[in-house]
């Protein structure tokens, strides 16, 4: 066994001269081979998630997931001033344990698949698919009420990474575009109009794409008023959090066909009990949070870290540094 994938109670604080960098994660994918050998000077420490910690482990740096783990704290009091997550969202890490240590986190290296998966969600929804493909003769052939993106409305409730590469993809169709973010300041996607209200913003919008990071102010903003206020027959797109929808509003508005569809990606809880109405509502379309997934999702998680610790080893300023205050 190499000592990088020693464990924590076998290489203690014995670290042949390296800079140790404690690695408390679920699974054994990280680090690669490859990341090991970029990183010579670098001692990878496996740290269990729970259960006491090994005596001897220290590090001042360390990747963690963006979620609870059972030891955190414990780890954290070994000498750790940065600590990364692998995920972008960390509304599930708890911020309150974190003390005067930096945050960073994997802000929008996922960004392109997902925004991929909700041009299928919009496109999808508009060409009315999968309920067009037939299996048998249909009642008529050639005719058809089909919608189209040329001169559709899309709204997006938040204007990040993912918001801002979906936008990019749709800007060739000839949508109208329009964000919600909190300075209204312009653009710099030439056709995307900005503004703070987003009760304006989502009235005429065909599509409604969720794309805010989750936070006390935002959690069950997408709500009976906001649902209301949008036009009949709309389309409701989530890939951020399930928590910024209510979902008994969200019920409320698709029993009443208000709203006339809603794609989710996300939902609360996850993972979904059996049973629950969001499986079998025939206006909700509902994946198990994959939107992110292609073949270099993994790797471009583990790089958002690497490219950081490069950073971090030497004294440069990180990036993606999380504002802990505002929650994102």
């Amino acid at each position: 066994m190499a000592p990088a994938d020693q464990t924590s109670d076998q290489i203690g604080s014995q670290t042949g001269g390296r800079t140790p960098v404690l690695v408390h994660l679920w699974g054994e994918h990280f680090p690669t081979d490859a990341i090991r050998e970029h990183f010579p000077t670098v001692e990878f420490v496996r740290v269990p998630t729970d259960g006491p910690v090994p005596d001897g482990v220290a590090g001042g740096a360390c990747i963690t997931q963006a979620a609870p783990t059972g030891n955190l704290q414990e780890v954290l009091a070994r000498g750790v001033q940065w600590v990364h997550t692998l995920g972008q969202g960390v509304d599930h890490f708890p911020l309150d344990q974190l003390g005067d240590r930096t945050l960073t986190c994997a802000r929008g290296v996922n960004a392109v698949p997902i925004a991929e998966w909700v041009v299928a969600m919009v496109l999808s929804a508009t060409k009315q698919l999968p309920d067009r493909w037939v299996t048998e003769p249909p009642r008529h052939w050639v005719l058809a009420d089909l919608g189209t993106l040329d001169g559709a409305t899309v709204a997006f409730i938040g204007f990040g990474t993912i918001n801002r590469a979906t936008a990019e993809r749709l800007a060739p169709f000839g949508c109208r575009m329009v964000a919600v973010t909190r300075s209204g300041e312009p653009s710099e996607i030439s056709a995307v109009e900005t503004m703070t209200d987003v009760h304006a913003a989502v009235a005429d919008a065909d599509h409604v794409v969720v794309g805010a990071p989750l936070t006390p102010i935002t959690e069950g903003m997408i709500d009976d008023d906001l649902l209301a206020a949008m036009k009949p027959g709309a389309h409701l797109v989530n890939i951020a959090r399930g928590r910024l929808v209510d979902q008994d509003a969200l019920r409320r508005s698709l029993d009443a066909e208000h709203l006339g569809l809603a794609s989710l990606d996300v939902c609360d809880p996850e993972p979904l009990p059996t049973g629950h109405w969001l499986y079998e509502h025939p206006r909700v379309r509902l994946s198990p949070h994959v939107s992110w997934s292609d073949p270099g999702a993994i790797d471009r998680l583990h790089a958002a870290f690497t490219e950081n610790l490069e950073r971090w080893l030497a004294n440069q300023p990180l990036i993606n540094v999380v504002d802990v205050e505002a929650g994102y």
